[in-house]
């Protein structure tokens, strides 16, 4: 088939134990982190997270017009700006891939797998008001909320790019499409869904912008090698098009040969001064050669490095293998999200359109220096996979996440506060490569203890900041730590209230979609 071408009072003062309690115990964005260190000694008395916000900094204190230093190759140069138990640091990230198939999940009448649960991409599957800076580069904005009488906080350290030029004008794009035609994507809202969304990008890209397809199931073909698209009715577009069309699901699924082929395939057609870019579509249900990331990645390591292209895995199917295409994405420099409907595809292929065709920030880390007169205990919410050593932020060999323009990353912290507290809580410190001079460049904010002392469920509230916390509680009650009960944490009912009552304030109907989601989950769990 040719597709077109063309009620929550009693819940504020209840508050609740925030994710703070399980604490205690994106086209073509991508986010890549390292083994590091991080600060997992909070108590279980940061499970009776109450919640409020205060008022927020937005960072202009570095200055992204001059070069920021890096580590010498002994990291010897730079001074940690607090002891090492004090910081915090983590590559940036934007996936969504967990909460698009927490919902698709949901919504077929299950539960997802605690273990396919990830805080921070619930979190970033929402938008953001932070200030935008100009350029390339980050403005850096803290706030946070009061959590009860007992000295948790709920901070919150907000990132933010500049939109997209409102004219469309951008670098060109090079993307090499590797498609899953396997046995497994025959079922309804897998290859479908992929051809439709091909068919809708091929429409949607300039004429400057490249696309080459490859296909894998046993073994990897390159259907259509680099192809310059041209004129919007021209012959190069209706032989993408075509290529589309001859789809077809057929035998086992062979990753290994897909990828391979498919960095093959853009390295022959690699551009200079465009983004290029490999994009794999698949329900990750690799059964047919090298299934491990690792492995399939090492193979291709060189191409990565030496031509800068990244991979974004875009995931599909009821039966998905979230781990394999979240590993694959991190170690090749990319980004994952999970589409299940056309409306999905339109929304990745189509409205993020620009922000996924180019790079505001290459190698994307962030560090949060608490101040220890203040701050007696901290953990970061989610980003395990994404931790980078302290030692390593200012180690510009070390992978960080590359972020196009238009995009919010955020990361909530579970902070206690010493008695007696006053001034500064932390500083925060983003620190990328500019995407053209690979540059350094850094940014910083800072946040104090007097924005951190409104209650979280109250009016006044920013309600984005309710919206990341009723995000992060969400994801908290179906991970790992959902078979704990904390005292005063809301149900999953309650939670559907606050998310109702936030989605009629904000207007915003990927709000209304969570609280409907949060609904499905309270059906499925035990109260």
């Amino acid at each position: 088939m040719r597709f077109d071408r063309t009620g929550a009072d009693s819940l504020r003062r209840r508050g609740g134990a925030l994710l703070a309690a399980a604490l205690a115990g994106g086209l073509l964005l991508t986010g890549c982190g390292g083994p590091g260190d991080s600060a997992d000694s909070a108590t279980d008395k940061a499970r009776g997270f109450h919640g409020g916000t205060g008022n927020s900094s937005s960072g202009n204190n570095g200055n992204a017009d001059e070069p920021a230093p890096s580590v010498a190759p002994e990291g010897k140069d730079k001074t940690p700006e607090a002891n090492p138990n004090h910081l915090s640091t983590f590559a940036l990230d934007v996936d969504t891939a967990s909460y698009g198939y927490a919902r698709r999940s949901l919504e077929e009448g299950r539960l997802p797998d605690a273990g396919t649960v990830r805080v921070e991409e619930f979190v970033n599957s929402f938008r953001q008001n932070y200030p935008r800076p100009e350029g390339n580069g980050f403005s850096v904005t803290m706030d946070g909320a009061r959590t009860g009488a007992d000295g948790w906080r709920l901070m919150r350290v907000g990132l933010a790019t500049a939109q997209a030029p409102s004219s469309g004008e951008r670098p060109p794009a090079a993307l090499t499409f590797v498609v899953d035609i396997s046995g497994s994507m025959a079922e309804p809202g897998r290859l479908d869904l992929v051809k439709e969304s091909l068919a809708t990008l091929t429409g949607q890209l300039g004429a400057d912008d490249s696309i080459a397809l490859v296909t894998f199931s046993d073994t990897a073909e390159t259907v259509l090698p680099m192809t310059l698209l041209g004129a919007r009715d021209g012959e190069a577009r209706d032989r993408v098009l075509d290529a589309v069309d001859t789809l077809e699901p057929t035998d086992s699924t062979n990753l290994d040969a897909g990828i391979r082929t498919g960095y093959d395939t853009a390295v022959e057609g690699v551009r200079s001064g465009a983004t290029n870019r490999v994009v794999l579509l698949s329900d990750a249900l690799a059964n047919t050669g090298q299934t491990e990331a690792d492995v399939i990645l090492e193979r291709i390591a060189d191409a990565r490095r030496e031509h800068g292209i990244t991979l974004f895995g875009v995931g599909v199917g009821s039966d998905y293998g979230d781990a394999l295409m979240e590993q694959l994405a991190d170690k090749g420099d990319g980004h994952t999200t999970y589409v299940s409907t056309p409306a999905d595809a339109r929304k990745v292929f189509v409205q993020q359109l620009p922000a996924n065709v180019e790079l505001r920030a290459r190698d994307a880390k962030a560090q949060v220096a608490f101040d220890r007169r203040n701050v007696t205990d901290f953990r970061l919410l989610g980003y395990e996979n994404r931790r980078v050593a302290d030692d390593d932020f200012r180690d510009d060999r070390v992978d960080g996440g590359e972020i196009g323009p238009g995009h919010t990353v955020t990361a909530l912290y579970a902070v206690k506060l010493g008695e007696g507290a006053s001034g500064r809580v932390a500083k925060a410190t983003v620190r990328w490569l500019d995407p053209e001079s690979r540059a350094p460049r850094e940014e910083s904010g800072t946040v104090a203890v007097s924005d951190l002392d409104q209650d979280l469920w109250s009016d006044g509230t920013e309600p984005r900041l309710r919206v990341d916390a009723v995000a992060a509680y969400f994801a908290q009650r179906l991970g790992d730590g959902s078979d704990k009960a904390f005292p005063e944490e809301p149900s999953l009912t309650e939670l559907a209230v606050l998310c109702r009552d936030l989605a009629e304030e904000t207007e915003d109907a990927d709000v209304r979609a969570m609280a409907q989601a949060i609904r499905q989950a309270a059906g499925l769990k035990p109260q």
